[in-house]
């Protein structure tokens, strides 16, 4: 049990959580560019599927990159709140004496930043590939 007063802050939890989060990414550095990678990947196809003609390729750009990044989007949802799941974190995270919407805000900002934020910042690379 924790002391009166002694209650840790929502800012003092955020950090904790993100120190943890990021920690875990970098041992598992494959699973944060699997996404981008992906998506890479989905461009890379449709361009070589559409052939020579950067007309047929200008026109179907845009929604071939709605596609791979929603899709690559997709992917990685599955692993956010997995392995808190298997390990009894989502447990504590009950207990814990912050709201349960504020830890789930923070992961969630997490996840955004760590896998859309790349595919956003290699968007333009993509466009450029499909002319």
């Amino acid at each position: 049990m924790i002391a009166p007063g002694t209650e840790p802050g929502l800012w003092q939890t955020a950090g904790a959580l993100l120190k943890r989060d990021l920690r875990l990414l970098w041992r598992r550095r494959g699973d944060a560019l699997q996404p981008l990678l992906f998506a890479v990947l989905v461009v890379v196809l449709f361009a070589l599927a559409q052939g020579r003609e950067p007309q047929l390729l200008a026109a179907t750009a845009g929604a071939v990159l709605w596609l791979a990044v929603l899709l690559a989007g997709q992917l990685s949802l599955d692993s956010l709140f997995r392995s808190d799941a298997e390990d009894g974190s989502l447990e504590q995270w009950l207990l814990a004496p912050v709201p349960l919407a504020w830890l789930v805000l923070v992961r969630v900002l997490l996840h955004w930043a760590t896998t859309a934020l790349p595919l956003i910042v290699a968007s333009p690379l993509l466009a450029e590939m499909l002319h």
